[in-house]
Parts: C-alpha cells; structure tokens; sequence
C-alpha cells in the first residue's frame, strides 16, 4: 500500500527558542568558555583584572589625596591628586603668562569650532570649514599665541609649554605630514624615473633615522649651517622635523593604499576621458585614501604620542611639565611622579583613543556607501 502524503492544514504556532542559546550565560559560553583553552585564557584574564583592579582603584580614589597645598598632605597616602590641582595651570599652559591664559582658551575653542563641523559629515559647508582650518585659523592661532600686534603682549615660545605645546606640535606636524606623505607616495609611483628615485630616497632616508635624530640636527647641527645673524624659532624647528619625519611613514601607507586600487579604476576613468591629474584626484586618491584609514590614523597617534621627545631640545611638553614639576621640593613625595604620569596617560589616552573611534566611525560610514 502506497504511503499518504500528509499535507498541514494550520499553522504551527511560534516555539521557544531552544534552551541554553539566549541570555547572558549563553552568551558567555559562546564568546568566553567555547572551549577548553578560551576557558582557561578567561579564568586567568579574571584572575589578573582582580589582582591588579582592586589596588589600582584604592590608590586611585580610595587612598588618593585630593586637596593639599605641599607634599605633607600626600605623605603614605595614594595617588596625590593635590599635586596635579596646584599645578594644573602649569600642566596645561606651561610659563605662558597667567593673565594671559584667555588667549590661549580662546585658540582653543576657536579650533574646536573648526574642527567639530569638519569631523560630523551631516553638517554642511565643508569647503568653508576647509579654508577656515587651513587658513583663518592658523593666523589667528598665531596672533594670539604670540602676541606682539594688536595690543597684545609678546610671548615668546620659550615660555609656552605644558599641553599647549603638545598640541601645537601634534596638529601642525598633522598638517604637515599628511599632504607631503601624499605627493611622496604619488612621486614614488611616478613614471618618471628623476621624480621616483628621488621620492624613494627622502622616503628611505627619513624613515633610516630616529626622530631623535632629527630634532637635535633641527634644534643643534641647523643652526650651524644658517647665515650670521639668521635664526629660526626653536618650536618651529621641532614642528617641521616632526612633520616632515611622520611624511615618510604617511607616504608609505598611502602608497599601500594606491597599489591596492584595481588596474580596472585606472583603466574606466581612463575611458571616461580624464587627464591623469584627475584621475587620480577625482578616481584613485580617494579610495586609496579610504583604504589607508586605518594606517593614517595609526601614523597619526603615533605623532601625536611622539611630541614627548621635544623635551630633549628644551621644549617643555605636557610630559616635560609634569617631570619639571616633580623636581619642586614642596611635593618631594613618593606618591607625586606616579599621580602626575598618571594624569599624562589619562589625557594621552582619552586623545588617542577618540582619534581611533573616530577613525573607525569614519570606515563604516565609508564602507556602508561601497558596493559589496
């Protein structure tokens, strides 16, 4: 006898899902105790989060001094706390005159308002936002940093420090950098043979040396080779050895980016008519650049981490102020170079760490407009 088909004649209703693959503990079985080995990697990550958390927390805040006016507060306690409050001015503005402090605050929110519509894309204006960061800012950022016009006292940038320093560093090096990196790579890919070995040369004999190297030949061996009676600003020097340091490493991951472009592109703006500028302006620069996010802002961190080897040729970063102020008899404590290098990593990282979230923003927002 033949077997019947069974045909349903009503809908199943909806079933649990099956126990054990919802909620927390399946979750934790699944990413953290999926098998024997990944079980002992996390019982051991635990073990070491609870040996060293619990202590860093009591000497953070637990234990931590937060007022105090000499180092009599901060004896046998934690983190001094009272040490970086008394010298946080100094920190933050090194010798710049106290009275003059605005000028410096006012550098400061005039950069943010550049740079928070340059960094949200539904804002629009982008070339406005371009000129004012590239050109109006940076004479501005000069008229008050410096002085001497205006009505404005003169502050030479010997006295700037702290902070201040670290970032006038870091974001003119950044300006620096970037762009030059680009034409370096473009140069070594040149089909001129002058204009590729000479890129490759700069790229190799940049990237040959440390950065140490190159501000002491910028701060000491530069002046040397100047004429009588010719000198540049300390600060300036620093900036574009730094700058120019960091263009190699940018060319390097740029290049990777443009030979990472299909013959395919080359060839269809090729078809389209483009001179070789504008395909590589319009065409190829852009996906390479979008390619090189993450090497970009890589170099990028880097940089900006690196400004800490001014203090070699007496420049007083961040870093720098903070070990001048550990010499000060008055907060001669144990407790007063770990509190103050602690509150340089804290702001270090929380920088770094918002370059890089803004850095992976900016991938998936890209990576969301390609075709798969």
């Amino acid at each position: 006898m033949a077997p019947r088909n069974f045909v349903r004649t009503e809908i199943i209703p909806a079933q649990p899902p099956p126990a054990g693959t919802l909620g927390p503990l399946a979750w934790l079985r699944a990413h953290l105790f999926s098998t024997p080995a990944n079980a002992a990697i996390t019982i051991l990550a635990v073990l070491f989060l609870a040996w060293t958390i619990p202590p860093l927390i009591r000497w953070a805040f637990v234990d931590a001094v937060w007022t105090g006016e000499n180092r009599e507060a901060c004896v046998g306690a934690g983190a001094c706390w009272a040490f970086v409050r008394a010298k946080f001015d100094l920190f933050m503005y090194g010798q710049y005159p106290p009275a003059q402090h605005w000028r410096v605050n006012v550098v400061g929110l005039l950069f943010v308002a550049g740079l928070v519509p340059m960094a949200i894309p539904a804002i629009p204006g982008k070339r406005w936002t371009v000129l004012y960061l590239l050109v109006v800012f940076p004479v501005a950022a000069f008229i008050l940093l410096r002085g001497g016009m205006f009505g404005l006292t003169d502050v030479p940038t010997t006295r700037w420090g702290g902070l201040l320093v670290t970032l006038v560093v870091a974001v003119t090096g950044i300006v620096i950098a970037f762009p030059l990196g680009v034409l370096l790579a473009l140069a070594r890919r040149s089909r001129l043979p002058l204009i590729r070995v000479l890129a490759t040369g700069l790229i190799e004999i940049w990237r040959g040396v440390p950065l140490v190297t190159v501000l002491f030949m910028a701060s000491v061996m530069l002046p040397i080779f100047l004429p009588s009676g010719v000198t540049i600003d300390k600060l300036l020097r620093a900036i574009i050895g730094i700058g120019v340091f960091y263009s190699a490493y940018m060319a390097e991951v740029i290049r990777g980016g443009l030979q990472s472009i299909p013959r395919g592109q080359y060839e269809g703006a090729m078809a389209l008519g483009l001179s070789g500028l504008q395909r590589t302006w319009l065409v190829v620069l852009p996906q390479a650049l979008t390619i090189s996010i993450p090497g970009i802002v890589n170099t990028i961190i880097a940089l900006f981490k690196d400004t800490s080897l001014v203090l070699i040729i007496a420049l007083y970063d961040l870093l720098g102020m903070i070990q001048s102020a550990t010499n000060d008899s008055n907060w001669a404590v144990a407790q007063v170079p770990a509190s103050g290098y602690a509150f340089a990593a804290v702001i270090y990282w929380a920088l770094c760490f918002s370059m890089s979230r803004y850095s992976l923003f900016i991938e998936r927002r890209r990576a969301a407009g390609r075709p798969r």
